[in-house]
C-alpha cells in the first residue's frame, strides 16, 4: 500500500499545538507521526488522503497554528520496524515500567507491562496515557469492575488488572486497536480482561466500578451520557484527551449537569486527566 507522507513545519514551535493538530490528523485517518526538529511528519494511506481536509483543520486553527506542509508520495513502509525504532521504555509514577518484547525486563518496579507498537494509540508516551496511568495507580480497584473505552492498546486495562481488579472490559471502534488489544493482554498474561470491538453501542446493560476514557473531547462529550448509564453511586470516572484550557471546564460542565462530582485533575504540556465521581 502506498502512503501519503505530509511534510508539516510549525513557524510558532509551541508543543501544545503540535499535539492539536496530530489529534486532529488522527481523526481524518493519518495513522503514523514521525516526530522532527521543525515539526513532524504524517502519513496516511493514498486512498484516504484529501488535501482539501488538511486544509480545512489548518482553516479551523486559523490564529492559533501558524504552519506549512509539503506532500509526498512514498512507497509501503514497515511501520512496525519503524515504531520499534522510536519505542523506548517508560517508568511511571516510579511504580510502573512499561516496554516492549525487545526490551529487557525491570523486576524492581511492582508493575511491568509489555507493549508492542502496533500503530494503535497508547503506548504510555502520550501525555494522556501518561496522566491517566498516574491516576490509575492511585485508586483502589482490587476486585472492582473496569470499563475502559478507547482502549487503544489496551494498556489502562491492563494495569487495571495488575492493580487486582478482576472484571474488566476494553473497548475500541478500531480493529487495528481491538487486535492489539487482544496481542498485548496475551503478551501480559492477562484473564480478567475482555475485548470488543465498537464503540458506545456495544456497552453491556450493567454497572461498573471504574470507567476509563482515553479519547478526545468531542467524543467523550458525545459518550457522556452512555457512561452515567453504566455507573452507579460512587462510580468513578477518569478522562482525558483534551486540554486544561479551555476543555476542562466544557468537560467538567457536561459531566456534572447528568450527576458525576468533579474531584481532581492533573496536567501535563496542558493536557489534562480529570477525575469525577457518580453521585
Amino acid at each position: 500500500m502506498n502512503y501519503i507522507e505530509l511534510v508539516f513545519t510549525l513557524h510558532n514551535g509551541e508543543d501544545y499545538q503540535k499535539d492539536l493538530l496530530i489529534n486532529s490528523l488522527g481523526e481524518r485517518g493519518f495513522d503514523t507521526f514521525e516526530e522532527t526538529e521543525s515539526g513532524f511528519n504524517a502519513y496516511v494511506p493514498e486512498s484516504d488522503f484529501s488535501k482539501e481536509d488538511i486544509d480545512d483543520i489548518l482553516g479551523s486553527f486559523q490564529g492559533v497554528i501558524d504552519a506549512s506542509f509539503e506532500v509526498n508520495k512514498v512507497p509501503h513502509k514497515n511501520w512496525n520496524e519503524i515504531w520499534e525504532s522510536n519505542f523506548q521504555p517508560l517508568i511511571i509514577g516510579d511504580k510502573c515500567y512499561v516496554r516492549a518484547t525487545f526490551h529487557e525486563p525491570r523486576p524492581e518496579f511492582p508493575y511491568e507491562i509489555i507493549i508492542d507498537p502496533k500503530m494503535a494509540f497508547g503506548t504510555g508516551h502520550h501525555q494522556t496515557t501518561s496522566l491517566m496511568m498516574q491516576f490509575l495507580l492511585e485508586e483502589d480497584v482490587v476486585n472492582k469492575s473496569v470499563l475502559d473505552m478507547g482502549c487503544g492498546t489496551g494498556i489502562l486495562a491492563i494495569l487495571a488488572e495488575k492493580l487486582q481488579a478482576n472484571d474488566l472490559l476494553a473497548i475500541d471502534y478500531d480493529p487495528v486497536c481491538y487486535d492489539s488489544t487482544l496481542e498485548n493482554c496475551s503478551l501480559n498474561h492477562s484473564s480478567y480482561i475482555r475485548a470488543l470491538c465498537g464503540s458506545k453501542e456495544v456497552i453491556p446493560e450493567r454497572k461498573f466500578d471504574l470507567i476509563l476514557a482515553n479519547i478526545n473531547r468531542n467524543i467523550l462529550l458525545d459518550q457522556l451520557p452512555a457512561y452515567r448509564a453504566v455507573s452507579d453511586s460512587g462510580t468513578v470516572l477518569l478522562m482525558s484527551g483534551f486540554y486544561e484550557s479551555p476543555d476542562l471546564e466544557i468537560i467538567k460542565h457536561a459531566a456534572e449537569q447528568i450527576g458525576y462530582h468533579f474531584t481532581s485533575h492533573k496536567t501535563f504540556d496542558n493536557w489534562t486527566a480529570a477525575r469525577f465521581i457518580c453521585n
